[in-house]
């Protein structure tokens, strides 16, 4: 975000949901922009981490409405940028689970699918009735995922693709239906969807830890493309949505960098840049566990032209370059 924005934002308040990998780099750069941020989370440890770090955090479950009488009924910017992974073992992980009348919820990790809909759809349907209740919620964020795309064979997807058709029994599905929760009941003045390509960053570089750990094959084809955004560049996508024109409301965007490249040609730079032999790929131990990405290429040109959005790392080897140098 340009910097010349950034007073615009002194003395407003920021409620995020999931306060993960992404949402804490945002709660940061919003005190750093001097706002008041208030977090929701289910781990009391990760309360706790936010509150050392002037963040007020508010440990309830976004699932349920037990939250919507604890946060103010005023709020200039909504951040949902909960992630699956939070239901298991990720930053809003608290063991065992608790429904809204006290009693045990089935375990996370059981049904993949029963955790994608609690976490995204349950909790966005909570969020939505919680906007219903308030007298004015600003502007509301969504990170979504270019998982709502069905695409593959190398198609080149923007916001007016096709996306999945709603549904409870298939990941696309469940975001595509999250996605329409949004749009249909969310009262906020304005909300926006961003749609993130793979995210990674500091602390997220599962790909170059396999190629640095010297794997001699990963598994999978190096065939499909990899769409790729760094943490930071997410970050400086949702600033920008916070601070979009009035005229740009009630819009999804895609969030990936210029250039996404077959799998095979990141790994064989990564291992170059290391002084490594690049892995092989082998189809034969890729699990049922891993799932598997369509080949497509996601386009980011609308967000590029309606709010000025600029990677700060435009392919995958200057995001990669400034892992390396670290």
């Amino acid at each position: 975000m340009p910097t010349d924005t950034q007073p615009f934002f002194t003395g407003k308040q920021l409620l995020i949901f999931g306060c993960g990998y992404l949402g804490t780099l945002i709660a940061r750069q919003a005190l750093a922009r001097r706002m008041r941020v208030i977090a929701l989370t289910r781990n009391p440890q990760k309360a706790a981490v936010l509150r050392a770090e002037g963040i007020e955090a508010i440990v309830a479950d976004l699932a349920t409405p037990d939250w919507h009488e604890l946060v103010p009924r005023e709020m200039d910017y909504v951040l949902n940028c909960v992630s699956s992974g939070a239901a298991g073992t990720g930053a809003n992980s608290s063991g065992p689970h608790r429904s809204s009348n006290g009693g045990p919820l089935a375990e996370p990790n059981a049904d993949p699918l029963a955790r994608l809909r609690r976490s995204y759809l349950a909790g966005m349907q909570s969020l939505v009735e919680w906007t219903a209740q308030s007298p004015r919620i600003g502007t509301c964020v969504y990170t979504s995922s270019t998982g709502v795309y069905p695409q593959g064979d190398g198609a080149r997807v923007d916001e007016d693709s096709p996306l999945a058709t709603p549904a409870h029994d298939s990941r696309s599905g469940i975001l595509s239906a999250t996605e329409s929760a949004l749009r249909k009941n969310c009262v906020a003045q304005r909300w926006f969807i961003l749609r993130l390509a793979g995210l990674y960053g500091p602390g997220r570089t599962h790909l170059l830890d396999q190629v640095r750990d010297g794997a001699a094959a990963l598994p999978g084809s190096g065939e499909p493309h990899l769409n790729l955004t760094h943490v930071e560049d997410a970050a400086a996508a949702v600033w920008a949505a916070f601070a979009a024109p009035a005229a740009f409301a009630n819009r999804a965007y895609n969030v990936a960098d210029d250039f996404p490249a077959p799998k095979a040609e990141v790994v064989a730079w990564l291992a170059a840049q290391l002084g490594q032999p690049a892995p092989r790929f082998d189809p034969a131990r890729a699990t049922l566990r891993r799932r598997v990405v369509p080949d497509r290429v996601i386009l980011n040109h609308r967000l590029k032209r309606e709010l000025g959005w600029q990677p700060r790392y435009p392919s995958y080897r200057e995001g990669y370059a400034s892992l390396l140098s670290r």
